[in-house]
């Protein structure tokens, strides 16, 4: 699910294997690091990723950040 606003755009990505605090931190701190996303919020036990960036972000950014932290993005929501 993608909602644009006229300054920002909120994304919901699905992501599998995350289960505690530390994956939800894991995640959000490298999916923070790419440019113009302004919030991250990694909700474990849903497997749902909020993401808030200034402009669309490219999925394949997004699935290599969530690779990095061990993760596998599967889509949005």
């Amino acid at each position: 699910m993608t909602d644009r606003t006229d300054t920002q755009v909120t994304t919901v990505y699905k992501v599998s294997g995350m289960s505690c605090g530390h994956c939800e931190g894991a995640v959000s701190g490298e999916i923070s690091q790419l440019p113009g996303v302004t919030s991250v919020k990694a909700v474990a036990s849903s497997g749902e990723v909020t993401v808030v960036s200034a402009a669309p972000l490219d999925e394949e950014a997004v699935r290599a950040a969530v690779d990095e932290a061990g993760f596998e993005l599967t889509g949005t929501a």
